[in-house]
């Protein structure tokens, strides 16, 4: 009896671990067992999301979105063109609204919904402080209106921007929607160089591209002034990033240059300089004291164009 107990225990154990070496290894009888189950129960069906993604991972519907007429353009509506990688797409660790209603919108597909984090036509599903910088441009006075237009791609390095890159053909296709929906982009936002610096593109190679993409804008009919962001941090191996930022290196340097290298290229937001530690709730991205801080920094920087335009 005893003898039998032992040998039914023994086999028991090397089912055991047969079957979870199998599994383990994906060797015979597993994968047979595995695709018998999901014959007879059916493949699990994937979890349902309000968000909806294209093949490049850019948010492109949100069924919480609230679709509006396309406010007219006017010499007081500010039509804004936002370019760049993850810290000007949906990465934001603090989510707004618009504060008017349908005055400051997020247009994407030739279609305009009242603009909320996050905005459709940029990579993530977190916050951003592009509405709040809406918010803040007709809070003050500055424009009764604004058109919020983000094409933005994580992780995306300057040459993808220009003629050959991959999101060339994208940038070509959201300017021609823009002005198929009759509106005259009135400033281009450029966020990004934090991948560059990551990858080692040299300083002349940087610009080199850039030039390219901003020939791309000018080819398109984009008269607008193109605002360069000096944005070369983000911190951490998790982020793809480094221990430490060095703000003196190449990037910076090509930013700098290109601000004062004429095309109507000028000097965006440095978020380099203006954010520290406590403004990056994860070494990288911009948390809700950041977003402050940066759609401030911008809105000065909007205000004094307007000013300059004034007084010719």
């Amino acid at each position: 009896m005893r003898k039998t107990m032992a040998i039914g225990l023994v086999a028991v154990i090397a089912i055991y671990v047969l079957g979870g070496m199998s599994a383990r290894h994906e060797i015979f009888p597993w994968p047979q067992l595995s695709a018998l189950k999901k014959t007879i129960a059916g493949e699990k069906a994937a979890a349902s999301s309000r968000y909806t993604f294209d093949d490049k991972e850019r948010l492109i519907a949100d069924e919480s979105k609230t679709a509006v007429t396309c406010p007219t353009q006017t010499d007081r509506t500010a039509v804004l063109l936002i370019l760049g990688q993850s810290n000007a797409a949906n990465y934001g660790g603090q989510r707004h609204r618009s504060d008017y209603g349908a005055r400051v919108v997020n247009a994407f597909d030739k279609r305009c919904f009242i603009a909320a984090s996050p905005l459709l036509g940029s990579t993530n599903t977190k916050g951003e402080y592009w509405t709040l910088l809406g918010n803040k441009l007709i809070g003050s006075g500055q424009n009764d209106s604004v058109i919020l237009a983000p094409l933005a791609y994580s992780g995306s390095e300057v040459a993808r921007w220009a003629t050959g890159g991959d999101l060339n053909p994208v940038l070509i296709d959201t300017m021609k929607q823009l002005q198929d929906s009759g509106y005259r982009i009135t400033s281009v936002l450029w966020v990004q160089g934090e991948a560059d610096l990551v990858l080692g593109t040299t300083s002349e190679a940087y610009q080199k591209h850039f030039i390219s993409m901003v020939d791309t804008l000018r080819q398109h009919g984009v008269e607008a002034p193109v605002y360069i962001s000096i944005a070369s941090k983000c911190l951490e191996p998790s982020n793809g990033g480094f221990k430490e930022h060095i703000p003196d290196n190449p990037i910076v340097r090509a930013q700098l240059a290109l601000s004062k290298s004429g095309h109507g290229i000028r000097e965006g937001a440095n978020s380099d300089a203006l954010l520290d530690g406590d403004d990056r709730y994860d070494d990288c991205h911009i948390g809700g004291s950041g977003a402050e801080k940066v759609s401030q920094a911008w809105l000065n920087l909007l205000r004094g164009e307007s000013h300059l335009e004034s007084s010719r």
